[in-house]
């Protein structure tokens, strides 16, 4: 050990290093390399603080989304060897072929090539009715398609990221309903397994809106209306269903504020609405129609106006009066199956007085209910997250339970993402 103490140094002077001088063109160089390595520690430092923010439960769920992902992969690398295109075929289907199916074209077509593409538009015969769909999706995947080349590979990595931020949020909805530790996983685990599950991998909107929904769920609970309503608006700007959690949150809004500084808030309700109003507004410069989306929606998916037992009774003939292939047929039992669940789903949230959700649940089943006939019913039941939290309350309640629905929900989402991944309509 030394005894000098700190203020004392050796008699003899220590050389010092001497400093390299920068020539004019190393300089910059040397700055940039600089400036990168900083970047880079400080994106890793964010990267170990939000990692730190999750909690064991929160790494259980993250796992479990993680696998299931895989499962996916799995199945589309085996429905592209298994049933290619043509029975005579010799070679696999591309690798991200199977993903590139049905609604998933239009968001292409709408990221591409804009919304009226060449003066192109609802005027013209054999138009693909797009501006039906909303434009947050398509925007996104533009945006990320100046990073990742592939248009579909662009469309599975949103929905890759958007499903992690929903599953965690969902879990934690889940833990905030029920007091049980395995409470969050459990519900992810459901929803995760649940028969239209594949579309939360593939390049559709079901991930993305959850990704803004959920969290602004979580918001409004705590009473954060400002963030509730901004995640919100961001929802409408991918689905129409937006509006109804809007609606949710203003009724859980109305129930929650006790005094009258409480309702400055209240403000931030209308924000929601403003992404609607906006595409409504550009559709009608335009088509000069502002109501443009929803009837490209009657043209090509037949939802105009019928009331619920006429849309019933047409959806049941489609299921069962030998109108239709199997394929279709079958889709439409599972449509009528769907509806059923939505129905008694709403009649437990009225009884346990669940005003909000029961709002929310509702008005999709109308929005729904009221086509000609039912049109992705089963793909909306992923954004009833009180269904997934009553099942597993329900499972926790009764272990049996945990099994049966595995075992019956585990083939119906592999026939669903089977049918899916192979080009055939899967609602």
């Amino acid at each position: 050990m030394s005894m000098l103490s700190p203020r004392l140094s050796p008699s003899a002077p220590r050389p010092t290093s001497p400093r390299p001088r920068s020539s004019p063109e190393s300089g910059p160089s040397a700055g940039a390399a600089e400036s990168a390595e900083s970047a880079k520690s400080a994106g890793s430092a964010r990267f170990r603080r939000a990692a730190g923010r999750l909690t064991p439960a929160d790494r259980r769920v993250l796992w479990l989304y993680l696998l299931t992902r895989i499962s996916l992969g799995i199945a589309a690398h085996g429905a592209r060897w298994l049933f290619p295109g043509g029975s005579d075929r010799r070679d696999a289907d591309p690798v991200l072929a199977p993903f590139l199916r049905w609604d998933a074209h239009h968001y292409l077509h709408i990221a591409r090539d804009g919304y009226f593409p060449a003066d192109a538009g609802p005027w013209l015969s054999g138009w693909d009715n797009r501006e039906a769909f909303f434009p947050g999706f398509p925007l996104l995947l533009r945006a990320v398609h100046t990073v990742v080349p592939d248009w579909t590979a662009a469309g599975l990595l949103i929905s890759f990221v958007a499903g992690a931020v929903a599953v965690l949020a969902l879990a934690r909805i889940a833990r905030s309903y029920l007091s049980e530790e395995a409470a969050g996983q459990r519900t992810a685990l459901f929803f995760l397994l649940s028969p239209c599950a594949v579309f939360l991998a593939v390049g559709y909107t079901e991930a993305l809106f959850l990704a803004f929904a959920l969290p602004a769920w979580l918001a409004a609970q705590r009473h954060q209306w400002a963030w509730a309503c901004t995640l919100t608006a961001l929802a409408t700007t991918v689905r129409v269903s937006g509006l109804f959690l809007a609606a949710a949150i203003a009724v859980l809004f109305v129930l929650s504020v006790r005094t009258r500084r409480g309702w400055r808030g209240a403000a931030w309700l209308v924000l929601p609405a403003l992404p609607p109003v906006a595409y409504s507004w550009y559709l009608h410069a335009h088509t000069g129609d502002w109501m443009a989306w929803k009837h490209a929606q009657e043209r090509g998916w037949y939802r105009d106006f019928h009331t619920p037992w006429e849309a019933w009774a047409n959806t049941w003939g489609a299921a069962f009066d030998g109108v239709h292939s199997t394929g279709y047929a079958a889709m439409f039992q599972a449509e009528l199956v769907a509806m059923l669940a939505g129905l008694i789903l709403v009649a437990l949230l009225l009884r346990h007085r669940r005003w909000p959700e029961a709002v929310y649940v509702t008005l999709s089943l109308w929005a729904l209910g009221t086509s000609y006939w039912y049109t992705s019913i089963p793909r909306a039941t992923l954004l009833w997250w009180p269904l997934w939290i009553g099942l597993a309350a329900l499972s926790l309640r009764r272990p049996w339970f945990r099994t049966a629905y595995l075992c019956v929900a585990t083939p119906l989402a592999a026939l669903v993402a089977l049918a899916f991944l192979t080009g055939r309509w899967a609602g």
